[in-house]
């Protein structure tokens, strides 16, 4: 389908069906990635400031065959937010739309407008004494929409799920400017399609999220946290069926943490109090939260015991304090700005069944090591299989260096991934980065189904065109 550029004839027509101050020239930070992978083409950048004036906007741009191409806050790590090619696109921020619409406590729900960040709906839920779960190192710049659009993760999916597991009902503007309104509070709806389901994790591609209802979950009342070094990938999945034979499904978290994030972290920081030296090769970082009837510490202390004596951990540190928490999540969540700083020839973000993780990490490495003298930094949400398995160049080169071998480094992690049942894609979804490799490695039925249904949805191609399906 042929899409037309950003024109003033179309800009002037729109701005005559909006309200003042809703088009503008495209600033840099909404053409900009944080990885700096692509840089993004726009005609102008959009701000509607209701779910009616983004209706107004899309269906602009319909009958125009002007592509869109949504906006939250600009975190995603595969390209799905910009466009760096075909003809200019509208960008479309949903950065305005940042209300808490309504709050129903004693049912444990709150609808959020799309442009919300995600520490402000956080915060809103704690105030409360409610918990939305769902925690990320980017929290403070990520916004609702952009966070079911992509499916997002975290560190607490283990207990709480998904982002999909956390939306109860959405609002959406869908390709021909029609509203769909969804904003259910339902835990049981089985009349039909579930739209909902359709529009997370599908990038922008099918509509426009405009604002969700969420799942909030109980305060935690008490709480606990320890860093321990383990032998190595299976100790710690090991170490992991130990904690939820203790706490069950009171496990909040389990991250498995690699060294060599942590020597990034003491090479170029940021500078945080390293839990254990010499820093171990491997480690975990384990949360407990229960009730006032549980005693998360008891637990953590029976979990770390039962490690020691099996052989699965060795040192380790139990926070005493809140402040002891939040330094042990500090080291966890610096790892991947001293990624950043550092520079990954190739960044991973993958799923795996847990059987299969240990088995995956030395065969990875063995390959990958074959390629170069390149350091690997492994790391992510053990507890639910999602690994970040980064590659970077020798101490003291740049990635640029390596940058002919970065397709044949990340193709022989996406083939090692696919035979051991995994995903090339965990948290981070597709966008443009990972097209081509979909179209490598998805069920060929399952892609067929997504084409039909990008088709049948959006006739004209308009919504995000490039992100997830070519």
């Amino acid at each position: 389908m042929v899409l037309n550029p950003v024109t003033t004839e179309f800009l002037d027509r729109l701005a005559a069906a909006l309200p003042p101050d809703r088009l503008r020239p495209p600033e840099p930070r909404y053409l900009e990635e944080p990885r700096g992978l692509f840089t993004g083409r726009a005609g102008a950048v959009a701000l509607p400031a209701s779910t009616d004036e983004v209706a107004t906007i899309v269906r602009h741009a319909a009958e125009a065959r002007v592509a869109i191409v949504p906006y939250g806050g600009g975190t995603g790590l595969v390209g799905g937010q910009v466009k760096p090619e075909g003809p200019e696109p509208l960008v479309l921020s949903l950065e305005r739309m940042n209300r808490i619409r309504d709050l129903w406590p004693e049912e444990y729900v709150l609808v959020a407008e799309a442009g919300a960040v995600l520490a402000d709906v956080r915060a809103a839920a704690e105030r409360v004494d409610r918990l939305f779960p769902l925690s990320l190192a980017s929290e403070g710049s990520a916004r609702i929409g952009g966070l079911l659009s992509t499916n997002a993760g975290g560190v607490n999916v283990l207990r709480y799920g998904t982002a999909r597991a956390l939306c109860l009902g959405l609002e959406a503007v869908l390709p021909d400017g029609s509203v769909w309104h969804g904003l259910g509070r339902l835990r049981k709806d089985n009349t039909g399609y579930d739209l909902r389901d359709l529009l997370i994790g599908a990038e922008g591609t099918l509509g426009v999220i405009t604002a969700a209802s969420l799942a909030l979950s109980p305060q935690p009342a008490n709480r606990a946290t320890a860093f321990l070094a383990v032998e190595g990938p299976e100790a710690a999945l090991r170490l992991l069926a130990v904690a939820r034979r203790i706490a069950a499904e009171l496990v909040s978290a389990f991250e498995l943490i690699h060294g060599q994030g942590l020597e990034f972290l003491a090479e170029v920081g940021p500078k945080v109090r390293q839990p254990l030296q010499p820093i171990p090769e491997w480690s975990v970082l384990i949360e407990i939260g229960g009730p006032e009837a549980f005693d998360p510490d008891a637990a953590i202390e029976a979990i770390y015991e039962a490690g020691l004596e099996g052989g699965l951990a060795g040192e380790g540190v139990v926070a005493r304090s809140e402040a002891d928490r939040r330094a042990l999540w500090e080291v966890r969540e610096s790892i991947p700005l001293a990624n950043r700083r550092i520079g990954a020839i190739v960044s991973n973000d993958i799923a795996l069944p847990l059987g299969e993780v240990a088995d995956f990490v030395a065969r990875a490495g063995h390959e990958i090591r074959r390629l170069g003298p390149f350091r690997i930094n492994c790391f992510g949400h053990l507890g639910d299989g999602n690994l970040h398995y980064n590659i970077f160049p020798p101490r003291g080169e740049t990635r640029a260096a390596f940058a002919a071998l970065a397709g044949e480094i990340r193709e022989t992690v996406h083939r090692l991934v696919e035979a051991h049942g995994g995903s090339i894609s965990a948290e981070h979804g597709i966008g443009r980065l990972k097209a081509a490799a979909l179209e490598r490695h998805a069920d060929p039925a399952r892609l067929a189904a997504m084409r039909r249904i990008k088709a049948a949805l959006d006739p004209a191609g308009i919504m995000n065109p490039g992100a997830v399906l070519r």
